[in-house]
């Protein structure tokens, strides 16, 4: 073996695994399976131009060195990313930690219960700060939650209101840009009018449904907003607040002044700067809208036992039930990010979190009294961080830029200064110091910060918050590891065993992919400093986006979508924005066929498409006639089709290029969905199928981590014609020519985990990364094989493969009294993270193994099945098998003195000898879904409210 060779390392088969693999699949050869499985018309002739393959240890010098020429400077420029301190031990233990970047979205809740608690910390955390009565488990950005809340209000407007075919939405002019650019993008396919201007002169009309505030405002200001408020509750209008949570430490929280949103950022709870994110938003709201709120909430239940057991709650209101009738297309959340400020507020405490917030607060009036005292005019009265300077910026900036110092320069004689929590003494007489050399004026000398009041006692917060005793426990290292380690042991993550989810592409994150996110140079760079400092991100961006144009076959790529869903909605807007700028705003029909992901038909709907559902065959294929006939219909108001490929149902279809030419000569253009863009790479590529846009799920395909269901990435990559259209930014120029209004706050995205794909491509190279979809297609395929006798394989292509990933029939089992839901809990206790349950269709299991593991470890999982299936046959219709029925069992059951099964203990626990080796212990037993929602607690509530309950 080439010890230097990454892909040896990525990829879990080895040579001599094949013959055998090649058996039980009935082939000679992997370039036969590859013949079988992708239809020749559309495999590519030639190898992929991308780079020859690095060396880890290239690699690790190579991003060394190019982090090397990011200048880090000092920046105070705030507009909502302030330079922040993270623990080390959150660092090392979480961050740093495959235990919690590889878990996946807690959907089963039985091997989730730590990152599950570690999630109701963070929601306990932003309820408590923003007085709010329920919060979900975290949005993308602050920008996109703002857009979130302007949505859903506009979903809980009055029936009056829906009569209305325009309705407006006020926006204070003291927003941050960022958040303004994203509203008016979600603003205007579903006819909202953005009004924008000052709150303190504002007049409501009956044609307004919400409002959204700043607080403070983008430059510092502090207002008391509980007038605007009240007045706009008076004519039953809505009003959403963007709040900075760490000013919340000492300001009134707007749920006590009536908002009935507050939306905002994490990123000050220890988040790296990251030049963009990924950073977990926050987004809370009264109990009254708790069917309406988007993305995930962590709820209290119980377990079969009537244990306490966490569950995600209300999962209906998901975009993949309510389809084309959800009111977000939220699919990843930031659950990583969100794990990390709940771990900060949980090591800090209340008590800690108001030191931190008094010293920000006191570096900012100390630098305003000593900037006054030079006669510096300083032009906010009331204030936390921020200062909003009267000065020649002409003089200001060369000397900060030579300090190596960044502020906000607003025009030629304002500029702004926001202070943060990385704020030295050092560091305000540095600032000082910058003032006194560009004007011209005597310096003034500080020995220690003062204690004044910035802003009036009325708004001066008076609740406390943070009294759960988890925020008042775990002050010393010591105590906070153990309890971290607490929690990791509940989670089966892949640093356990395979994760096998369909559509998911649980795939290894590499440590040497994963490393330079703890480099200094990667991690504290704000992403609105001037692009020169930001030399080494600049390099790696454009690489990276042109090599995903190169896998993708496309002109152009946008890395701005923080997840999967948003990169849809992205690129449908491109499509919609294209054809407006032919004359034809009129096309607005998006076909979806039935089997799609359900961020799609919620997606086109954001995009104020009107969602057409078509068929699909016997073999799970789109059907043609019925496609065939719906074109012909739509034609001339033809936008879009949504396309999955390979399918949703696990097959290349061969008529796909047909399909595609259909939409074309109809006036459409085609959206391929990039979910199963690892049975792709290297072998095809969506401008050889012709679509026109698709987004890439950079955590699924190219290796960033799930992190228990963030970070994600969804960057978009365009044919020629839309490249003009891809989205921009307000602060930094990015974008086409006719870019549209911006997708996500930060101008790159969450850009510091780009890193990881950027290493992925380079360490795999071009021949790497083509083997790895080679190893995926044979992987699945062994696996189908292995399992074909007992489970029958839903769909397959023409010469009966699977492509990545396979749907099992779990629904003849019911005759057995055996749900599928018994199968993936039954897992559990061989050591196994379910595959995905029902999805795309009801009863079935879709199994996707990815090219990273071994062949021991597909037997181990196909051992683990077909033992479960010799458990279903051993039950019958009138007495299914208990042992499925009770699955999972945890260490309380087998090791009480009770035991009333008619199996043996061994049996319930260790079904194979492998699980005796390394045992996965859930700690809780099956969950009582409906009983979590009908008793609806979403934060660290005592243990007597739960009873109560």
């Amino acid at each position: 073996m080439k010890t230097d060779l990454f892909a040896s390392r990525h990829i879990g088969i080895r040579e001599n695994d094949l013959p055998h693999m090649f058996q039980y699949i009935g082939v000679e050869n992997l370039e036969q399976l590859m013949y079988e499985t992708i239809p020749d018309d559309i495999r590519l002739k030639e190898p992929l131009d991308l780079d020859t393959a690095m060396s880890e240890h290239e690699f690790l010098s190579h991003i060394q060195e190019l982090g090397e020429k990011n200048k880090v400077f000092k920046s105070y420029i705030g507009l909502g990313y302030h330079e922040s301190l993270l623990p080390s031990v959150i660092k090392r233990n979480i961050l740093e930690n495959p235990g919690w970047y590889t878990a996946y979205t807690p959907y089963q809740a039985e091997v989730a219960q730590g990152r599950l608690e570690a999630l109701l910390n963070f929601q306990t955390m932003v309820c408590d700060l923003t007085g709010m009565e329920l919060a979900n488990a975290s949005l993308l950005d602050e920008s996109t939650a703002a857009a979130e809340a302007m949505t859903m209000l506009f979903d809980l407007r009055s029936r009056d209101q829906k009569k209305q075919e325009v309705l407006k939405f006020f926006v204070s002019e003291d927003v941050l840009p960022q958040t303004l650019a994203v509203l008016k993008t979600r603003s205007k396919p579903l006819n909202i009018e953005l009004v924008v201007g000052s709150y303190e002169d504002f007049t409501f009309g009956d044609d307004f449904y919400g409002a959204l505030l700043q607080y403070p405002g983008k430059y510092g200001q502090i207002h008391d907003l509980s007038t605007f408020i009240a007045k706009a509750n008076e004519k039953d209008i809505k009003v959403a607040v963007a709040a900075d949570l760490m000013s919340l430490v000492m300001l009134t929280p707007p749920g006590e002044f009536g908002a009935d949103v507050v939306v905002g950022t994490t990123q000050r709870f220890g988040i790296p700067l990251g030049y963009g994110g990924p950073h977990a938003a926050y987004f809370a709201t009264r109990d009254a809208f708790k069917r309406s709120i988007p993305g995930r909430i962590i709820g209290r239940t119980k377990d079969l036992d009537g244990k306490p057991a966490l569950r995600m709650a209300l999962q209906t209101r998901e975009q993949h039930i309510k389809r084309d009738k959800a009111t977000s297309n939220i699919c990843t959340a930031q659950v990583l990010l969100a794990v990390m400020a709940g771990m900060y507020a949980v090591y800090h405490g209340p008590k800690g979190l108001q030191y931190i917030a008094g010293k920000i607060h006191r570096s900012a009036h100390t630098l305003s009294e000593s900037l006054k005292a030079m006669g510096v005019e300083q032009l906010n009265d009331q204030y936390f961080d921020t200062l909003l300077i009267k000065a020649d910026t002409s003089l200001i900036k060369p000397v900060a830029e030579k300090a190596g110092v960044n502020f906000l320069y607003i025009d030629g004689e304002t500029l702004s200064v926001a202070v943060n929590e990385a704020t030295s003494l050092k560091d305000v007489q540095h600032i000082i110091g910058i003032f006194s050399e560009a004007l011209g004026k005597d310096g003034v000398e500080v020995n220690e910060l003062s204690a004044g009041l910035s802003f009036s006692e009325a708004i001066k917060r008076k609740s406390a918050f943070l009294e759960n005793e988890i925020f008042n426990t775990y002050h010393s290292e010591t105590e906070l590891m153990r309890y971290m380690k607490k929690l990791e042991r509940k989670d089966l993550a892949l640093n356990h065993s395979m994760i096998s989810l369909g559509s998911c592409t649980m795939k290894l994150n590499a440590a040497s992919e994963m490393l330079p996110l703890s480099m200094a140079r990667w991690a504290n760079i704000h992403p609105f400093a001037p692009v020169e400092q930001a030399e080494g991100y600049q390099y790696i961006l454009k690489k990276l986006a042109d090599d995903l144009s190169v896998i993708t076959g496309f002109a152009g790529t946008s890395l701005q979508p923080n997840s999967g869903a948003q990169g849809e909605y992205a690129g449908l807007m491109t499509i919609r924005a294209y054809h407006e700028s032919r004359g034809e705003a009129h096309r607005d029909v998006c076909l979806i066929p039935a089997s799609a992901h359900g961020t799609n038909p919620a997606s086109a709907v954001m995009a104020g498409m009107k969602v057409v559902v078509t068929k699909t065959d016997q073999n799970g294929n789109i059907d043609l006639k019925d496609l065939e006939e719906k074109v012909e219909k739509h034609s001339e108001n033809l936008a879009a089709l949504m396309v999955t490929y390979p399918s949703t149902h696990g097959v290349f279809e061969s008529s796909i290029r047909k399909i595609t030419q259909m939409i074309h000569d109809h006036g459409g253009q085609v959206y391929m969905d990039g979910a199963n863009m690892n049975a792709q790479v290297g072998l095809t590529n969506p401008a050889t199928i012709g679509a026109d846009v698709c987004h890439l799920n950079l955590h699924k395909t190219f290796a960033i981590p799930h992190g228990g269901g963030g970070p994600g990435v969804g960057p978009i990559c365009v044919a020629e014609q839309l490249v003009p259209f891809l989205p921009g930014n307000p602060v930094i120029s990015t974008g086409g020519e006719k870019a549209i209004e911006a997708i996500s706050a930060a101008p790159w995205g969450s850009s510091l985990v780009c890193l990881i794909s950027y290493g992925y491509i380079k360490m795999l190279g071009v021949n790497g990364l083509t083997n790895a979809t080679k190893m995926a297609i044979l992987n699945a395929n062994y696996i189908k094989g292995r399992l074909a006798n007992k489970f029958d394989v839903l769909y397959t292509g023409e010469r009966g493969r699977a492509a990545h990933e396979m749907i099992i029939d779990c629904r003849p089992f019911k005759q057995k009294g055996i749900e599928v839901t018994d199968i993936a809990k039954r897992l559990m206790d061989y050591g196994f993270h379910a595959p995905t349950v029902s999805f795309p269709v009801a009863g079935t299991l879709m199994i996707e193994p990815t090219e990273s593991e071994s062949l021991d470890e597909l037997d181990r999982f196909c051992d683990a099945m077909l033992a479960i299936r010799s458990e279903i046959d051993a039950g019958s219709e009138d007495a299914p098998n208990p042992v499925l029925k009770n699955a999972p069992h945890t260490l309380d059951m087998l090791t009480s003195n009770d035991w009333d099964f008619p199996y043996s203990r061994e049996e319930a626990a260790y079904p194979l000898p492998y699980v005796q080796e390394n045992k996965f212990w859930p700690t809780v037993r099956r969950v009582d879904e409906a009983y979590g929602d009908r008793n609806l607690i979403c934060t660290c509530a005592p243990i007597e409210a739960y009873a109560e309950a």
